[in-house]
């Protein structure tokens, strides 16, 4: 068993965190105040090779594992969560079903595109009545001379709306099976198709530099060989997709966790009361010890779930446990940074503002902690 990083392993974490400190640090504030989508900043990491690196250079990706993904994930949050969901939802929900399921016809016509962040892929399953309830997708596609006309809506949907935006990959009700129940498929459609728009942006309570809005189909029409893998395989699919996700996601919640951490270490030893810096208190010490033991056994678990994945075994269990843990310390890391700041921890101009309103999305998004335990008890044979 061997807990050291390889090489290329240290070389992308150490590239990505000088990426970030450097191009994000010092605009992240702005973008987040201004609620501007970070154009620019996306146009770098695809230059870094950043925007595709799970997936085999043979498709344009950059050839990296899970691994090399989630340290690269775990820096970009740990300065700031909306570029980090921004690569996240691109890679692991946008372009990850198109990689696995896709056609050789859209994989080559798709992928190269994705990966060199060119475009921007997003994902679309959760709807006004299906979020944690994914199997009640309202959505409909009917199969009409040789094209799937589409009727429905996605909600909390990332990066469909943006300049860079290619295509989303929808779930849709596409008939009924034998047993009569609902046959739920796949279906790729490109970004300024007919009947297909994206709604306004939300307004959130963080990742506000992030693009997320709803999504409207109204007699929406693409080609038949727009079908994302098998007809009515799209529940298992998606299925796949999440567990994929949610590592992603966790790396998220550990980088976060990080960010808030290395915040509120700096500022304990330079705000001074009663003489010393409040570091020296030891109330103050337990919030930064508590904190840094969590996010080690938490880093431990999203690596644990990488390394599942890249051995091509059952990962699903661990990469439950890792979201649902990294969520709720997110949450609390955050919280206590905040606390350790005092009533500068409550003004925008300091990190950790931020970072507390990013992190509550983080128990929600991806899978609820409460569909994370479900996951796990059901794993456990409960």
């Amino acid at each position: 068993m061997n807990f050291d990083l390889s090489d290329e392993h240290q070389l992308i974490r150490s590239t990505v965190r000088e990426f970030a400190v450097q191009e994000i640090a010092p605009v992240a504030e702005e973008l987040d105040r201004t609620k501007a989508f970070p154009y620019e900043i996306v146009r770098r990491l695809g230059e870094l090779g950043l925007m595709g690196i799970p997936f085999p250079e043979e498709v344009g990706g950059g050839g990296g594992d899970t691994l090399a993904y989630a340290l690269a994930v775990e820096e970009l949050a740990r300065v700031d969560s909306s570029v980090a969901i921004t690569l996240c939802a691109h890679t692991s929900l946008g372009t990850q079903p198109i990689f696995l399921f896709g056609s050789p016809a859209q994989r080559a016509d798709w992928l190269p595109r994705l990966c060199a962040g060119e475009l921007l892929g997003a994902f679309g399953l959760t709807e006004p009545e299906a979020g944690s309830d994914a199997g009640n997708t309202q959505t409909r596609a009917r199969l009409e001379d040789g094209e799937w006309a589409i009727d429905g809506a996605k909600q909390f949907i990332t990066n469909a709306g943006t300049d860079l935006s290619g295509c989303v990959v929808i779930t849709a009700v596409t008939g009924t099976d034998a047993q009569g129940r609902k046959e739920i498929s796949n279906l790729l459609v490109p970004n300024g198709t007919p009947g297909y728009e994206p709604g306004p942006p939300y307004r959130k309570m963080g990742w506000n530099a992030s693009d997320t809005r709803p999504l409207s189909f109204a007699d929406c029409r693409v080609p038949e060989e727009s079908l994302v893998g098998p007809r009515g395989a799209g529940f298992k699919q998606f299925l796949r997709v999440l567990d994929i996700g949610r590592i992603g996601v966790a790396a998220m919640g550990v980088g976060l966790a990080q960010g808030a951490l290395d915040e509120a270490l700096a500022y304990a030893q330079e705000r001074r009361a009663f003489g010393q810096p409040i570091g020296k208190f030891q109330l103050i010490q337990a919030k930064l010890a508590d904190i840094a033991t969590e996010i080690a056994a938490a880093r431990l678990l999203v690596q644990h779930a990488a390394f599942l994945k890249d051995q091509g075994r059952d990962f699903s269990l661990v990469a439950a446990q890792a979201k649902l843990k990294s969520g709720r310390l997110a949450v609390r890391a955050s919280e206590e940074a905040v606390q350790i700041h005092g009533g500068y921890g409550y003004i925008e101009e300091y990190p950790v503002c931020r970072f507390y309103r990013d992190a509550k999305i983080l128990t929600i998004g991806e899978g609820t902690d409460e569909i994370q335990q479900m996951v796990i008890a059901r794993a456990l044979g409960a």
